[in-house]
């Protein structure tokens, strides 16, 4: 396949040439020379592409995800840092599910008054609790 220039990269992969720069500026993709002003890439970049997106919606920084690339642009992922993100969005799953339950309960909640309710009140003090664990106020 012939070498794609950054409109062509732009469209085929739905991010803009703007972004694209920027990646090509933090080390996370290179392109391979130049067609007039306009930046050319091989077609691999479409898979490079596809690797950062699925590393950005797991929540890895694109530094972390810069660093998951050897200098000759081969994926060099590091599976302890797989593993520990997988754990991180583990616990971010067991929050939002708990989250999603209390919600649950104080829409259908029997008490008139939810602060009589001792579920709602556990529920409040979870979520005091986190707060504190982050640092909130």
């Amino acid at each position: 396949m012939k070498e794609l220039d950054i409109a062509e990269v732009a469209r085929l992969s739905g991010i803009p040439a703007s972004a694209l720069r920027y990646y090509e500026e933090k080390g996370l993709i290179a392109s391979v020379g130049r067609r007039g002003l306009r930046r050319l890439f091989d077609p691999d970049v479409l898979e490079h592409l596809s690797l950062i997106s699925l590393g950005q919606a797991a929540g890895f920084s694109l530094e972390e995800l810069a660093a998951m690339f050897g200098s000759d642009g081969r994926p060099r992922i590091d599976r302890g840092a797989l593993a520990a993100k997988a754990d991180a969005l583990d616990r971010t799953i067991r929050h939002l599910a708990a989250l999603r339950d209390g919600l649950r309960h104080a829409a259908a909640c029997p008490e008139a008054d939810h602060f009589a309710c001792p579920t709602f009140r556990r529920l409040m003090k979870a979520a005091a609790g986190r707060r504190k664990q982050k640092g909130g106020r």
